[in-house]
């Protein structure tokens, strides 16, 4: 039952034309490739500052790597724009 639903789902998308389904996968793209970023920085931010709050004197090497820690994370946002841009321009 779930094989066959799947394979009719299938074949509507893959005869839907290309502009059918472009702005949805471009939606999705950024939309989805966005919350885990989002979610990681806030996380990370808020562990810094319970981290800080518990030790002030560590604040310089704490600050520097949740900076280091929050690039990584919006760089992995930045890689969903892009797929985004690619699909919009397809």
């Amino acid at each position: 039952m779930l094989f066959s639903s799947i394979a009719s789902v299938l074949t509507i998308v893959l005869g839907a034309t290309d502009t059918t389904f472009n702005t949805l996968a471009v939606a999705l793209a950024i939309g989805l490739g966005a919350i885990g970023p989002g979610i990681g920085i806030g996380i990370a931010a808020g562990q810094a500052f319970n981290a800080i709050g518990r030790n002030p004197e560590a604040e310089p090497l704490i600050r520097i790597n949740m900076f280091i820690g929050l690039a990584f994370a919006e760089a992995i946002a930045i890689y969903a724009l892009v797929i985004a841009f690619l699909l919009n321009a397809r």
